[in-house]
């Protein structure tokens, strides 16, 4: 069974900084991504960022220059650093992984962290 634990979400003030980690736990596969998706409220969940087991990455376009996503595979941990945060930034983040299991490849989610910016 995996599970993922999520955790830095808060209420920030715009231009602030925050770090959001998300840790899994069971059987990790190797081949891997981890990854964060944001849904804001009356919008469609949208990938933020993400990075593969081999330190790859994936940054949207709004995020570019000011989301850091990193990973730590020892502790299968993946981090999210948000710099200079805009009130458009305000969504509930989920963590995600991808595993290839065999022939499959099987996802999972965590239960989400709020992130709030405003003045």
């Amino acid at each position: 069974q995996v599970q993922l634990v999520e955790s830095g979400g808060g209420l920030v003030q715009p231009g602030g900084s925050l770090t959001l980690s998300c840790a899994a736990s069971g059987s990790i596969a190797s081949i891997n991504t981890m990854g964060w998706y944001r849904q804001a409220p009356g919008k469609e969940r949208e990938l933020v960022a993400r990075i593969t087991a081999g330190g790859n990455t994936y940054t949207g376009d709004s995020e570019k220059g000011r989301f850091t996503i990193s990973r730590d595979n020892g502790k299968n941990t993946v981090y999210l650093q948000m710099d200079s945060l805009k009130p458009e930034d305000t969504a509930v983040y989920y963590c995600y992984l991808g595993l290839l299991m065999g022939v499959n490849w099987r996802e999972y989610w965590g239960q989400g962290t709020q992130v709030t910016v405003s003045s």
